[in-house]
């Protein structure tokens, strides 16, 4: 028998998101990437609150580690007209195994000089380490196989701050172009795995949460993270990114890391 490469990360049957194995993280193998279901998070709220609203902030809480699993998705989003808030909640056979609230902005023009800040370089093109941490499973996995990661500044193959860019290679949902946002959202949760300060085969630093600000939307394929992760002997850290598109800056994120040994 021969099996054929999935293609996407989710498929959508009626109410259900199915992820395929392109949705899994490195901690567990029957569990999803933090970036895999916030980028669907994302785009769902884009998509109950419609055009003229921008996603400024999403704050998503792993409340457990959410299942390579079919996986249905409650929104409810205020009728607010300049700021409304989407409120999401994913479900694996009724019960909940993440929440998230996402920020949306009417956008208004006006008349004002956007300020920006200094670009990541070198450009993605310029790169040539790709992304390898010791000990990290490689494989069907939506760090190694969804998206395309390639290190800028520092390393992944040591410890301590590095930036890398990040473009997700295939579509989040089959039959669907990846929207700016999904992009940027499916790296925002990749600054521990970048930045990590712990040997991965003696130690998890997985996140329980992530928020990420925007305050414009990403421009290209491309997402580039500077990221700096901080570990604390509590057993609590906490992984900082700025987020860039090749114009420049875009936003911030931010993960609170639950540490444990192995």
């Amino acid at each position: 028998m021969t099996s054929t490469a999935p293609t996407c990360v989710f498929h959508q049957d009626a109410d259900l998101f199915i992820p395929t194995g392109l949705s899994r993280g490195p901690w567990d193998p029957s569990a999803q990437h933090g970036g895999a279901p916030a980028a669907l998070l994302a785009h769902l709220a884009e998509q109950v609150v419609g055009p003229g609203f921008f996603l400024a902030r999403l704050t998503f809480e792993l409340t457990r580690p959410v299942p390579i699993a079919p996986l249905k998705v409650h929104v409810d989003a205020s009728r607010g007209r300049t700021a409304r808030r989407v409120k999401l909640v994913i479900e694996h056979e009724g019960a909940p195994v993440g929440r998230a609230v996402a920020l949306m902005l009417r956008e208004q023009p006006l008349d004002l000089e956007p300020t920006s800040g200094p670009t990541l370089e070198p450009r993605p093109d310029q790169c040539t380490e790709r992304f390898a941490t010791p000990g990290m499973p490689d494989g069907e996995a939506f760090h190694a196989a969804a998206m395309d990661i390639r290190v800028a500044r520092g390393s992944t193959r040591v410890s301590g701050p590095a930036a890398a860019w990040l473009r997700l290679q295939v579509p989040l949902l089959d039959g669907l172009a990846n929207s700016p946002v999904i992009r940027a959202a499916a790296a925002a949760d990749f600054g521990n795995g970048l930045s990590w300060t712990l040997p991965f085969d003696q130690f998890l630093y997985a996140n329980t949460d992530l928020t990420f600000y925007l305050y414009r939307r990403p421009a290209g394929e491309w997402i580039g993270l500077d990221s700096e992760t901080i570990t604390q002997p509590n057993g609590v850290g906490l992984a900082t990114s700025t987020l860039y598109d090749q114009h420049g800056r875009i936003g911030m994120a931010h993960q609170n890391l639950l540490i444990r040994a192995r």
